[in-house]
């Protein structure tokens, strides 16, 4: 009977983290999707880079998740691979907005804002 409750206890605490995880991936792609909202609307220098910014840590904690199309996966198989490196793709375009909203390059940061759509899109239909 106490192995049994142990076992009980264990699996739901196993459970309870999992959910925990695919929570915090979904938050983070909520974050992503409603900072890039802000990017592309935005007239403010401050707020694009604010949002910039929190798209970026948003993209960087993504990584230690798991898509649920991926539950089944080891963390070094090819397709979680695939999927880090859509995040560092990403990371990398919003550096690169970034580095030039530094400069006060508004519109040309923007542009390069727009092409996180593809990014996401190319992704999305991979792991979603």
């Amino acid at each position: 009977m106490k192995k049994t409750l142990k076992v009980l206890a264990m699996l739901t605490l196993l459970g309870a983290s999992s959910w925990s995880i695919a929570a915090d991936l979904a938050n983070d792609m909520d974050t992503l999707a409603s900072n890039y909202k802000t990017v592309l609307k935005t007239d403010s220098v401050d707020t694009f880079k604010q949002s910039l910014q929190k798209m970026r840590d948003a993209a960087t904690d993504s990584m230690k998740g798991t898509p649920p199309k991926l539950g089944n996966k080891a963390p070094d198989s090819p397709e979680m691979q695939g999927f880090r490196q859509g995040l560092t793709t990403l990371i990398a375009q919003i550096d690169q907005s970034m580095a030039l909203a530094n400069q006060g390059k508004l519109e040309d940061a923007r542009k390069v804002a727009q092409e996180f759509k593809q990014t996401r899109d190319t992704n999305h239909k991979k792991f979603r």
